[in-house]
C-alpha cells in the first residue's frame, strides 16, 4: 500500500512539473493554442523543452549541425524568436523545426500551401529524439551490464534481473522459437531482443513528462521496419521467393492474380509495423495531452479533478500499451523473418 502510495505521488509530481510548463506557456499566449500544444509535445525539436518559457525556465539548447558547402556548427538557442544566423557559408532561418537557407534579412518565400520554397542545407543537427535514443542505449547498458555481472552459479542474485530473465525466456521460447523456428532462431534472436527492449524503454521514457515520444516519431519506427525488411529479403530463402511469385498446388491463372498482391506485400507488411507503432503510441500521448489541455480550456476546480484523474488511468492503460506495442512489433517481425527463413515440407496425397 505504501508503494501504490509513493507510486501515486511521483506521478502527482510529475503532472505538477507538466502543468507548469502549461501555465507558463498560458500565461505567455492568454489564447493558448491546444492543437499547437499537442503537436509541439508530440514531435521532435532542436531543443529539449523542460518547463517554463525562454524567459523564465529550464530548456536545453541542442547542437546544430548543417552542410552547406562546409559544415556549420552552433546551436538552437541562435534561433530564438526567429533570429537569423550568419554561418559561414550562408544565412539560415529555422521554420517549423526545419532550417532553410536565406538572405541576411531572414526573407522565406511561402508557397500556397504554406511551406517555404527556400532551399535547405543538409541537417545532421542533435534533436531531442536523438538525446533521448542515447539516454536509452545508456539505460540498456547498464541494465544488461548489471545484470551480467549479477550472476552466481547460473543464477542472477538482482531482483530486477529476475524480472528481466523472465522476459527474455519468454521473448525466446514464446515468440522467436515458435515463429523462426528451433535451428535458426540463434541467428535473429539478438536482434529481435534488441527491438523488443529498446522499443519498450523508449516507450517507457516517453511516458515520463518533459521527455519526448521516440516512438511516436513516425522516421524512428520506419527505420525499425526498414531493418526487419532488410533482413527478411536478404535471408530468405528460394521456398519464400517461390510462395511469392510462383505458389505451388495453385492454379496457372490464379498464380498470375496472386503474384502481384504478394510482391506488393513484401512492402506493405513492414510498412504496417511501422505504422501500427507509430499510431499508437502517438494516439496515447494525444489523449493524455488533451485531458490536461482541458484544464486550461474550462479553467474549472471539477473539470480539473476529471481530466487528472482519467490522464492518471490512462497514464497506467500506457503502461500496458508499452509492453503490448513491444510485445508486438517483436512478435510479427520474428513472424515476418519466420516465413522468409523457415524450410517447409510440402507433402503431396
Amino acid at each position: 500500500m505504501t508503494l501504490a502510495l509513493k507510486k501515486l505521488g511521483l506521478y502527482y509530481f510529475l503532472i505538477f512539473i507538466f502543468l507548469t510548463n502549461l501555465f507558463a506557456n498560458e500565461n505567455e499566449n492568454k489564447n493558448i493554442d491546444i492543437a499547437k500544444t499537442i503537436l509541439e509535445h508530440v514531435s521532435d525539436s532542436h531543443e529539449w523543452h523542460v518547463v517554463g518559457n525562454h524567459e523564465k525556465g529550464i530548456i536545453f539548447s541542442l547542437p546544430i549541425i548543417l552542410w552547406n558547402n562546409g559544415w556549420e556548427f552552433f546551436l538552437s538557442s541562435q534561433f530564438s524568436h526567429g533570429k537569423v544566423v550568419k554561418g559561414k557559408y550562408g544565412n539560415y532561418k529555422m521554420f517549423q523545426e526545419k532550417i532553410y537557407k536565406t538572405n541576411s534579412v531572414g526573407i522565406l518565400y511561402i508557397d500556397a500551401r504554406g511551406f517555404p520554397k527556400n532551399d535547405r542545407p543538409l541537417d545532421f543537427s542533435v534533436t531531442k529524439n536523438v538525446v533521448s535514443i542515447g539516454i536509452s542505449f545508456l539505460i540498456l547498458c547498464y541494465i544488461f551490464r548489471r545484470m551480467r555481472y549479477s550472476y552466481k552459479n547460473h543464477q542472477t542474485k538482482w531482483n530486477f534481473g529476475i524480472f528481466l530473465e523472465f522476459l527474455i525466456l519468454f521473448i525466446r521460447n514464446e515468440i522467436v522459437i515458435p515463429n523462426v523456428g528451433e535451428k535458426k532462431y540463434k541467428t535473429y534472436f539478438p536482434f529481435l531482443l534488441t527491438v523488443f527492449f529498446f522499443i519498450l524503454v523508449n516507450n517507457l521514457i516517453g511516458l515520463l513528462p518533459g521527455f519526448p515520444n521516440v516512438t511516436g516519431n513516425i522516421s524512428v519506427t520506419l527505420v525499425l521496419a526498414v531493418i526487419t525488411f532488410i533482413i527478411i529479403n536478404i535471408k530468405a530463402n528460394k521456398n519464400y521467393w517461390k510462395h511469392i511469385f510462383w505458389m505451388p498446388n495453385v492454379p496457372i491463372g490464379i498464380k498470375f492474380l496472386l503474384a502481384p498482391i504478394e510482391f506488393i506485400g513484401i512492402f506493405i507488411r513492414p510498412l504496417t509495423l511501422c505504422i501500427r507503432l507509430f499510431a499508437n503510441i502517438t494516439a496515447g500521448h494525444i489523449i493524455i495531452l488533451s485531458f490536461i489541455c482541458l484544464i486550461f480550456i474550462f479553467k474549472n476546480f471539477f473539470i480539473a479533478s476529471f481530466s487528472i484523474i482519467f490522464g492518471f488511468f490512462i497514464s497506467l492503460l500506457e503502461i500496458m500499451v508499452a509492453f503490448l506495442q513491444a510485445f508486438i512489433f517483436t512478435n510479427l517481425s520474428s513472424l515476418l523473418i519466420g516465413m522468409a527463413v523457415k524450410e517447409y515440407e510440402h507433402k503431396t496425397y
